[in-house]
């Protein structure tokens, strides 16, 4: 294993070297295992190992990044004598710079949060049965048409970044996962649906007879799907991509589109965005989340913060650059690979739950859409307007009356953020812990 905190030293001295003012500089050491069953059968194996490095360098005002996979001093010194001699290119901008060092995180051990698996890298065997188990699994069930597709994984990759500012530190994470995709029906009535699991450490796995059985009930509970009624109607997006609604919110608060100006959301802080009593809060420093870390991309200590509070905005996600082009101190969210700058992004994030089950707000809902998949996505970022293909089931009644599909529904998300309701479903090792969420009266059109 390499001494990446002493590589990143090296590439920051090949940098001083080649005539850098400043810089930082990223190394990931990784390995991954990719395997694919199909019918009984070893579809695709796939193991990757290697080294990654990325420097910035900066010269005043001007910046350029480079990255590599060739650690070599030799390559080293080539790459940073690259990326000079590319900012001596690049336009001057006043908002590039690396933090001082007063803002620098103190504490950088993240054993405490436990995003790596001490336990043996699985045997690609291990994960070969695993997905064999979670096919067999699902076609136990008679109403399948097939599994399409099978895939265990696992990942585990070391970190490591450091900054001529006097910041040094990194972290260790592992991964690993299993997914089933099924298919009911035949022909132009094909449905299909799917379960999956990823976790941190491997004894938090539900078993793959479980993601089997799941996936292809879900499969069979779509086959005969019809497309839905056109007109005005509440809509529950079901807990497995509720996140997306989520998802939108924080790309209309990130700091880059702010500044640019590119966001509905760019006077709305201080206001109302979501219902009195709902908070959005993010939490780094939450054990066994894949979000979570000590430190952001540019050094600077992460703490929990709520984005919204009572439904109020309280600002933006925001990085060094972002904040100084705003007026504003960086929030400590910013994230970076090996070939690019830093760029905000958020990491934990959990949304008030309600107290209703998903089935409770089904009955609320009286006649309307479950939606529990959704394809394509046309979001206006300068006024909110939301269309997006839909699957899920009608709900008449108060009850689940039969699959649909080939659907739209469209609205605004400052109208459906401020009207969700939450149910109490949310799955709380995830990253974005969001339960099912009902919205009143998006526009349908089906047939």
């Amino acid at each position: 294993m390499t001494d990446l905190a002493d590589l990143t030293h090296r590439i920051l001295d090949a940098a001083r070297r080649a005539g850098a003012h400043d810089a930082d500089a990223v190394a990931v050491q990784g390995t991954s295992i990719a395997i694919d069953v199909r019918q009984g059968q070893l579809e695709k194996a796939e193991r990757s190992e290697g080294i990654d490095v990325g420097l910035r360098v900066l010269l005043g005002q001007r910046q350029a990044c480079v990255s590599s996979s060739d650690s070599r001093p030799e390559a080293l010194a080539a790459m940073a004598e690259r990326a000079v001699a590319m900012a001596r290119e690049a336009p001057a901008d006043p908002t590039v710079g690396l933090a001082e060092a007063a803002q620098l995180a103190q504490v950088t051990d993240t054993t405490d949060l436990e995003l790596y698996d001490p336990s043996p890298e699985p045997d690609p065997a291990a994960l070969q049965d695993a997905a064999l188990r979670a096919e067999a699994a699902a076609l136990q069930n008679p109403g399948l048409s097939q599994v399409s597709e099978t895939s265990a994984g696992y990942g585990r990759r070391q970190v490591h970044m450091a900054a001529t500012n006097g910041f040094s530190g990194g972290y260790a994470r592992s991964d690993i996962g299993l997914s089933c995709v099924a298919i009911s029906g035949t022909g132009t009535g094909m449905e299909r649906d799917y379960d999956y699991d990823s976790r941190i450490f491997q004894t938090d796995m539900r078993s793959p007879e479980e993601i089997g059985r799941t996936a292809a009930a879900r499969a069979v509970e779509r086959a005969g799907s019809r497309r839905p009624r056109t007109g005005a109607y509440p809509v529950l997006f079901d807990e497995r991509i509720a996140s997306s609604l989520i998802g939108h919110l924080v790309q209309a608060i990130n700091g880059s589109a702010i500044a640019r100006g590119a966001s509905f959301l760019r006077d709305a802080s201080g206001t109302q965005v979501l219902p009195a009593g709902m908070n959005l809060t993010e939490d780094p420093h939450r054990p066994r989340a894949f979000g979570s870390r000590r430190f952001d991309a540019e050094g600077l200590p992460t703490q929990t913060r709520a984005w919204v509070q009572d439904g109020v905005l309280t600002g933006w996600v925001l990085d060094l650059a972002t904040g100084r082009k705003l007026g504003m101190p960086s929030t400590a969210n910013a994230s970076r690979g090996t070939g690019a700058p830093p760029s905000p992004s958020v990491t934990n994030l959990a949304l008030t739950q309600g107290t209703a089950s998903r089935d409770d707000l089904i009955a609320q809902m009286g006649t309307g859409l479950l939606v529990t998949s959704m394809i394509g996505s046309t979001i206006n970022p300068n006024t909110g307007d939301y269309s997006r293909g839909a699957a899920g089931f009608w709900v008449q009644n108060g009850e689940i009356a039969y699959p649909v599909n080939e659907c739209t529904i469209a609205g605004n998300l400052r109208d459906m953020w401020r009207g969700m309701i939450a149910a109490n479903d949310a799955r709380p090792h995830l990253s974005r812990v969001v339960p099912s969420l009902l919205v009143e009266g998006l526009t349908l059109a089906g047939d």
